[in-house]
């Protein structure tokens, strides 16, 4: 990661309503708001727990430590300022696979928008700009998954092109 006077580079800079959108690789110091934008829903409210930062501290540790994985959150930056919130986040990661000629794809999970944000166009930015740092990686697939019971949000991916072909299924351990 490239960083300018000790601030993360922006992966991309977009006006928008309230200001300036800054998507940028996450920071450890990030980790408080990505986690509690994670449980700012039903399901995530029954998994997610801020109250020890020592699992997420690993699990970010892992991600930033490896290339093939990265850790984005978007910032709102008020006009007239330097730095704002962070709003939203997701993971991006490369996998190599054998399948589809030996192909890589990308994984998208976590995407979250602070729930005052939504529909305001954030999310395509950030789902948009996950598909092209996906072609400049050279994947030749982009997938992600949703909760049954997100209705809105299959609507949003439908919308970007992406369709429901699989059905997943986890086990949890």
């Amino acid at each position: 990661m490239s960083e300018t006077a000790g601030a993360p580079e922006p992966l991309l800079t977009a006006d928008v309503e309230r200001g300036t959108f800054r998507l940028r690789h996450a920071t450890r110091a990030d980790l408080p708001a990505v986690v509690q934008l994670l449980a700012d829903d039903a399901l995530g409210a029954g998994r997610e727990a801020g109250q020890d930062m020592a699992p997420y501290e690993r699990a970010f540790d892992a991600i930033d430590g490896d290339p093939r994985h990265m850790l984005v959150v978007g910032e709102l930056v008020p006009l007239g300022e330097a730095a704002g919130p962070v709003v939203a986040t997701f993971q991006l990661s490369f996998l190599p696979g054998i399948s589809r000629q030996g192909s890589w794809r990308s994984q998208i999970e976590g995407v979250r928008v602070a729930g005052t944000l939504r529909g305001q166009g954030i999310g395509n930015l950030m789902i948009q700009w996950a598909i092209g740092e996906s072609r400049r990686q050279g994947c030749s697939l982009v997938q992600l998954t949703t909760h049954k019971t997100r209705t809105a949000a299959q609507r949003f991916y439908q919308r970007l092109g992406f369709e429901g072909s699989h059905e997943g299924m986890k086990l949890t351990l």
